[in-house]
């Protein structure tokens, strides 16, 4: 029995529905409908008793199913025992990707273990395909999800203990269009504001403003989202917002 078939023999055409309205970027026929704790217990069982079946699978960057993908990224995780190894993965898989949720929900434990390596790794993300100021101007495309990963990893590793203010520069840096960039960049900016405030308020107190309107002022609507933060810090928040 193939992968796809027996990924399909987990598949919940309900939650399908649900998924396909939440990834809108991915054709609904592409789905099956995987819910994601049968998908992580596929992916462990795959990994630990099919080794070399689940490296084998992972050397093909795109497969023709969402679920494949998030499969595919699910496996990054498992069997990455470097930082290395797991940046030669992703390098092959990012540029495929076609949607926010298999982005994010790739996660590399391995990663902990070589947090210096993994930064700089996440500034080459983060700024991979930028405009080229020399010729069109215009974005690399493969490079949204790339680019989207490494704001999610920053955000993931370094907002607590390994936190620098510098960090805050390689979000604020990025200058691209795509709509699931910048709801990452105001995702990463929103917790800097509850976790990081003292290094993070001066730069949505600028005037003019650092960052462009829109990612300014989705930023601080997630930031008074969260329950962490007071009445009081949440109404300042709110009058720093861009007219």
């Amino acid at each position: 029995m193939t992968i796809a078939k027996e990924l399909a023999a987990l598949a919940d055409p309900e939650y399908r529905d649900f998924q396909a309205k939440l990834v809108p970027t991915v054709s609904p026929e592409r789905i099956l409908g995987v819910r994601t704790p049968e998908l992580r217990k596929f992916a462990r069982g795959l990994a630990k008793r099919r080794p070399d079946e689940a490296r084998a699978f992972v050397t093909s960057p795109m497969h023709e199913l969402y679920d494949e993908m998030n499969l595919h990224g699910e496996l990054i995780g498992l069997l990455a025992q470097t930082s290395q190894e797991a940046f030669d993965m992703l390098d092959a898989f990012l540029p495929h990707v076609d949607n926010w949720a298999t982005c994010d929900l790739i996660k590399v434990p391995a990663f902990k273990r070589d947090l210096p390596a993994v930064l700089e790794k996440i500034r080459t993300w983060c700024s991979a395909g930028a405009p080229d100021t020399a010729t069109v101007g215009v974005p690399d495309p493969a490079t949204e999800y790339v680019v989207r990963f490494g704001v999610v990893q920053l955000m993931t590793l370094f907002l607590d203990d390994a936190f620098e203010p510098d960090q805050l520069s390689i979000v604020a840096r990025i200058n691209r269009p795509e709509y699931y960039i910048n709801m990452a960049r105001a995702w990463y900016f929103s917790y800097a504001l509850v976790k990081q405030p003292e290094a993070t308020l001066p730069l949505f107190e600028a005037r003019p403003i650092a960052l462009d309107a829109w990612t300014h002022n989705k930023s601080l609507q997630k930031a008074r989202e969260s329950r962490r933060i007071t009445p009081d810090q949440k109404a300042y928040l709110q009058s720093l917002k861009a007219k």
